[in-house]
């Protein structure tokens, strides 16, 4: 389902400037300083302060609300909302956070109402929404004639159909939803993976199994979705399927928030989507696809904390547990949590023994941690899973032989970088690194040369490449074609102590011996490892 976004976004999560007191002033200055790092948790927690003291002003109550939705705290939100609505506020996120909590409460009469105008995405999600709120009133008529209303925009037809379908599917009639979800209806609507899922389902209930697997084999040649693998797993073994997609009214307003955040997702500011998918989440937490959204963007926000703790609202029985734990144990990595990071791990490991990506991934924190012994272990474990001819295994040969050459094992790094080139020919990090090796060993020069000239005809901007070629020319005592690169390298990566050094090194051999001396003091003002 595309959408053009005709109007402006129906946003409003950036933290306001606000009259305050002289008393309130401390806790309020560091609230927004927290509110434009996107640290929620602070943020939170002076917010709080500050609101007791100046429980009227409207501003800092607005920064509260969106503070707390950061934090993934949408009842409290709620609850400051409508003090904010008392002391004279408007604004529609405002709004919208209230008549969610409602909507979960099962009030469904302040979503009902729907009274957004315009043809923007504020419209859209009022409509939407308005239409579930008639479900859980009871009213099948009003839900039809409601989203009916939202499709006479041109840009929301495709939506507000979908919408449709899911409400008829909740009260039973699976023909009428397979009529719009297969196009019949209404033309194509592009279904996106949930709604994939969402028509397969509808499928089996029709007792059309077959044309359920077929509709998922058919999603799933465009990629991997481990909700549609596993649905098509126990389609084809003839497992119970029931609907399960959108039992409740609160069922489908999330996924109205879920797609909003979707469709947000790269045209607006992390901060924004994040109240969407926090708020899909919160009417329906086991909606794992928005804790897993909500906690990319905290880990984009650098929310390392609230990240992990989103990532573990995934229950182990969902199919995209898998993804979710490395996700969590990324951001505890992330917050240096790095023993906890690889714990995650290893349990993942023996959750998902025959999966090679986490057996990989095991080896990549292991390395970090110097557990060098333990991490060839795992990246052993994930290639004997992965097969011979797995080309997207070369960045495990390619790891594993980084960790060979720390232990000083240089053939069996080369047999490593050597099968990964196999694999991805041309790889530039793969010819820089074996080729520096070599002319490290003082092995093979004439061939390194040509893998870091090739590497650096693949990536010409790379400053470490493009200091690894001049080095080679250093090596084979070609010292004034070494210059020209080296220098180079220094103006892609000007702070880099090594690449100053070696530029040093390169100005000395030319008898450029000042250059070269000022170059190796700058070297050593970086504070380079000994």
């Amino acid at each position: 389902m595309k959408l053009r976004i005709t109007t402006a976004l129906f946003l409003a999560a950036t933290s306001l400037s606000a009259p305050v007191t002289a008393e309130v002033s401390g806790p309020y200055l560091a609230a927004r300083q927290a509110s434009i790092n996107a640290d929620y948790t602070e943020a939170v927690r002076y917010y709080s302060r500050a609101v007791v003291q100046d429980p009227s002003n409207v501003a800092l109550l607005q920064n509260a609300i969106i503070a707390n939705l950061g934090a993934g705290d949408v009842e409290t939100a709620a609850r400051i909302g409508n003090t904010y609505k008392d002391a004279g506020g408007d604004n529609p996120i405002v709004t919208l956070v209230r008549n969610i909590a409602a909507l979960k409460a099962g009030d469904f009469g302040p979503a009902a109402e729907g009274s957004t105008p315009g043809d923007g995405l504020g419209a859209l999600i009022d409509g939407l929404l308005s239409g579930w709120a008639h479900m859980g009133l009871g009213n099948m008529a009003d839900v039809n004639a409601t989203f009916s209303r939202v499709a006479e925009t041109a840009d929301f037809a495709a939506l507000a159909h979908y919408h449709q379908a899911l409400a008829l599917a909740q009260v039973g009639d699976f023909e009428a939803a397979d009529e719009i979800l297969s196009g019949e209806r209404h033309g194509s609507l592009s279904l996106s993976v949930r709604g994939v899922e969402a028509h397969a389902q509808v499928l089996v209930q029709l007792d059309r199994p077959d044309d359920a697997l077929a509709l998922l084999d058919a999603a799933l040649i465009g990629g991997f979705s481990p909700e549609l693998e596993a649905l098509r797993d126990r389609i084809a073994g003839d497992q119970a399927v029931v609907y399960t997609f959108a039992t409740t009214p609160q069922e489908g307003a999330a996924e109205v928030l879920f797609t909003t955040a979707v469709i947000l997702q790269g045209r607006a500011a992390p901060q924004d989507v994040l109240v969407y998918s926090r708020l899909a989440n919160f009417l329906r937490p086991d909606h794992a696809q928005s804790a897993i959204l909500s906690a990319e963007l905290l880990d984009d926000l650098g929310q390392y904390n609230l990240a992990q703790a989103a990532f573990a609202q995934v229950p182990s029985s969902h199919p995209t547990f898998f993804f979710a734990e490395l996700g969590r144990a990324n951001a505890l990595n992330t917050a240096g949590r790095e023993d906890t990071a690889i714990e995650v791990l290893q349990a993942l490991s023996r959750a998902y023994p025959d999966r090679p990506r986490v057996h990989a991934a095991l080896g990549d924190y292991l390395g970090r941690q110097d557990r060098d012994a333990e991490a060839i272990i795992a990246y052993t474990k994930s290639l004997a899973l992965s097969g011979d001819d797995d080309r997207m295994a070369w960045r495990t040969y390619y790891a594993r032989g980084i960790v060979h050459e720390r232990l000083d094992d240089f053939a069996a790094m080369e047999a490593d970088f050597r099968k990964a080139l196999e694999l991805q020919p041309n790889q530039p990090d793969v010819l820089n690194y074996l080729g520096y090796s070599l002319v490290e060993q003082r092995s093979k020069l004439d061939e390194a040369l040509a893998m870091i000239e090739t590497a650096v005809a693949e990536r010409p901007e790379s400053g470490y490449i493009t200091d690894s070629l001049a080095w080679v020319y250093y090596r084979l005592g070609r010292y004034e074609e070494a210059v020209a690169p080296m220098e180079k390298a220094v103006q892609l990566l000007p702070v880099d102590p090594i690449i100053n050094d070696h530029l040093g090194d390169v100005y000395w051999k030319v008898g450029r011996f000042r250059e070269a001396e000022f170059q190796w003091k700058r070297a050593l003002s970086f504070d380079p490892e000994e």
